[in-house]
């Protein structure tokens, strides 16, 4: 059965003049049955084109980790279906795996232990032709054979193909270092255009120097596709850079928004973006000089110049952000304010809602990342809940 609770809602709706105008509504979360077992976590939300919805997690078992997925049907989860089990995994609260699906075919990617060091593993692509009845053995998406630290990966359905970005730290070790622990040179960002075989036809560097261990993004516009994550300068300013694929080359990278968040370790924080046509959104978490704050900022040229960045926290965030378009003009974005999952609808003029409290779970790290995606007209939400280790979900109709 589902659970249900209402909040009440003030939202606020722009007028011609300076006056603003206020009318109630209810907003009705519905809990979903979980396809998940405890221990489980690490969840991600994937919406393809056509409208279909994946649930991906990592469930534990006997000392054996499980990568599963269900598919959302008629507002329930499908039985699960497993991708890959194994033990000599990297399982990490932050760095969570993906799935992404193009019609029939499906993507999906796990870390798998390269060697002894605790740093040191591969990110493991697998992938379906046959809407996920079956998957092909893994294997790593960069050839450097370093032990060293790869993931943090991005995955974008790219015409036939599929475009995966992640944070490689094929630099951070030096030649005989690699069972030693820590980072010893500059972690890098690249990307690789892979087919359903997982056969790449091209791999690129974007930027030699990037934080450790935030999340990337991407996201297809009609100039191309970007890649977003948290860059690092040589003075250890640490803000949110952006990358553009136009007429077959990347562009250098550019900050969004100069934060000058100045901070010596990474912050296991990063962006989400998300496009439709040439408008571009882009939500992440800051705290320069201890201020924390959620923002979110849009393009209108897909991702060439930004407006100003619109401020959505209410005082106590934490981050964990994720953000999708609701259309040309609008986003909703989703974080967390302490242990509250938190969601709102922004303009690109500035103008938002009231946010919605959707789910309470856990400050903590291994309450993970909640993950939100649009499917239909609902948007789709799950967390890991700390307490009982098992994935939640929940839908708000929009």
């Amino acid at each position: 059965m589902k659970n249900k609770y209402i909040l009440i809602l003030i939202v606020v709706l722009s007028a011609c003049t300076t006056s603003q105008k206020k009318t109630t509504s209810e907003v009705v979360v519905d809990y979903l049955d979980s396809p998940s077992q405890s221990p489980s976590g690490e969840p991600y939300l994937f919406t393809d084109t056509n409208g279909n919805t994946f649930l991906s997690w990592i469930e534990v078992s006997e000392g054996m980790n499980f990568l599963k997925f269900s598919k959302l049907e008629n507002d329930k989860w499908s039985d699960p279906h497993v991708i890959r089990s194994g033990e000599n995994w990297f399982v990490n609260w932050a760095d969570y795996p993906l799935i992404a699906a193009s019609g029939k075919r499906l993507m999906a990617h796990f870390l798998g232990k390269s060697g002894e060091g605790t740093f040191a593993y591969d990110v493991m692509l697998t992938t379906s032709q046959d809407e996920g009845n079956t998957w092909s053995e893994p294997k790593p998406v960069h050839d450097d054979a370093k032990q060293a630290e790869h993931g943090f990966v991005s995955i974008l359905p790219y015409g036939e193909n599929f475009l995966v970005a992640w944070l490689d730290g094929r630099n951070t070790v030096m030649e005989g270092m690699e069972n030693h622990e820590g980072h010893h040179g500059q972690m890098s960002i690249r990307a690789a255009v892979v087919n359903i075989s997982g056969v790449k036809s091209n791999e690129w560097e974007l930027d030699n120097r990037t934080c450790d261990c935030c999340q990337t993004g991407t996201a297809l516009t009609d100039n191309g596709p970007v890649v977003i994550y948290r860059d690092r300068s040589d003075e250890e300013i640490r803000d949110i850079s952006i990358v553009r694929f136009l007429n077959g080359q990347w562009t250098e990278p550019k900050t969004i928004y100069t934060d000058n968040w100045k901070i010596a370790g990474c912050p296991v924080n990063g962006p989400r973006v998300d496009a439709i046509g040439n408008n571009l959104a882009i939500a992440w978490f800051s705290s320069p000089e201890g201020n924390a704050s959620v923002r979110v900022i849009f393009s209108s040229d897909g991702g060439a110049t930004f407006g100003e960045p619109v401020k959505l926290d209410e005082g106590k965030a934490i981050g964990r952000v994720d953000l999708v378009m609701l259309d040309n003009d609008n986003a909703m974005v989703s974080w967390m304010e302490g242990a509250e999952i938190k969601a709102v609808k922004v303009n690109r003029d500035g103008t938002k809602g009231t946010s919605m409290n959707i789910a309470s779970t856990s400050d903590a790290r291994s309450s993970g990342f909640p993950q939100m995606t649009k499917s239909g007209n609902k948007l789709i939400f799950a967390w890991t809940e700390d307490k009982e280790k098992i994935i939640k979900t929940a839908s708000v109709s929009l």
